[in-house]
């Protein structure tokens, strides 16, 4: 049965989506371990930041960790919104925004809000819990390359085997939500791993977005010759809707914008409990189109669904812009019915193409 989202639900988790675009030290980070051998802001509206995650990255990387976060200093009172990946209720990795302090060390401070029991504690959304093993210590250095080096502590090898993909998955999305990361390394007590030490999973040179998250297989058995393109469905959590990332295989052979649409309108998979908004007589009408950045889709009458069916709901844009910006190129969304441009949102008005917010999940819980 498929599974749509109840209308009367109230959405807490798009009071403050906002833009931008798969798979980690340094010597005093070393000494601290054992010795090694929706709704969517306007296009260029202020986000009210003092910070900008891809500056802080810049003065972060290859420097000491320690530097510029000496013990004594005197404590910020300025927060910044950053994104972390955690575990939901259902076992899914999501990102969820919090406000965590302005540091220098962007990257060592995101992965260090993902330790169990560490500052993250308190602001935890309901339903929702940090994936590093408790007392873990980190250190992050960012190469020229891209290549974010995350050291960890021996306390990192404590965890469950089940949720090994999970945890590498929360690493890699929270630190590449950073422009200049493409990928992450792991390292224990300074010595690089080629699998994750518990369960044995691959890391190799690095591990990237492409490599997904929360990875459905599908109907494709053929891994060699497909590809992946991530979704966002919707998840509940009592009163509270917020998006979920879900990747899954299509045949290499298709065309990625129409193949990640395709699947975006099958829905989420039945064993699963995630949600869509989108109604199941939703079809696209012609192949998308693309010019200067913005992917303009066409669909029939049925993706109207609000105010007597004349109107597309936000969650729908909001799931379009989300899936499609993950692919390189696609900055903006526009939605078509019946070739007609004038179509309404649940506010009345006109859907301006719509970006990909750098942020999701902001609600309070």
């Amino acid at each position: 049965m498929r599974k749509v989202l109840r209308k009367g639900v109230p959405i807490l988790a798009l009071t403050m989506l906002t833009m931008s675009a798969c798979s980690f030290g340094s010597n005093e980070a070393a000494n601290e371990m054992d010795t090694p051998p929706t709704n969517y802001v306007e296009e260029n509206e202020s986000l009210g930041l003092e910070e900008d995650p891809e500056e802080a990255v810049d003065e972060d990387a290859g420097k000491d960790e320690g530097e510029g976060t000496g013990e004594g200093e005197e404590a910020t009172e300025d927060y910044v919104q950053r994104e972390l990946y955690l575990i939901d209720s259902n076992g899914l990795v999501v990102p969820q925004t919090l406000d965590l302090p302005k540091t220098e060390s962007v990257l060592k401070q995101s992965l260090e809000y993902l330790v169990d029991g560490g500052p993250v504690t308190e602001l935890l959304p309901n339903g929702f819990r940090a994936v590093l093993p408790a007392g873990t210590k980190i250190s992050v250095n960012l190469k020229e390359d891209g290549i974010a080096v995350a050291d960890f502590s021996n306390e990192f090898k404590e965890y469950d085997a089940n949720q090994e993909k999970q945890i590498l998955e929360a690493i890699t999305w929270t630190l590449t939500q950073f422009e200049n990361v493409e990928s992450v390394q792991i390292n224990i007590n300074g010595y690089k791993q080629d699998t994750m030490p518990v369960g044995g999973t691959p890391i190799g040179e690095g591990v990237s977005r492409a490599n997904g998250i929360n990875l459905e297989t599908g109907s494709v058995t053929d891994v060699v010759n497909s590809k992946g393109v991530t979704l966002y469905f919707l998840a509940e959590n009592g009163e509270n809707t917020y998006y979920v990332p879900v990747t899954r295989r299509v045949a290499s052979n298709t065309e990625s914008l129409t193949a990640a649409v395709e699947e975006l309108l099958k829905g989420p998979s039945n064993e699963s409990q995630l949600l869509t908004d989108f109604r199941q007589e939703v079809a696209l009408l012609e192949e998308p189109s693309y010019e200067n950045g913005t992917v303009t889709l066409n669909f029939n009458e049925s993706l109207l669904s609000q105010n007597q069916s004349t109107a597309v709901s936000s969650e729908v844009l909001n799931m379009l812009a989300l899936t499609l910006t993950e692919q390189t190129g696609i900055e903006k969304v526009a939605v078509q019915v019946n070739g007609d441009a004038e179509v309404l949102t649940e506010s009345g008005e006109v859907a301006e193409p719509v970006s990909r917010p750098s942020l999701v999940n902001t609600g309070s819980y």
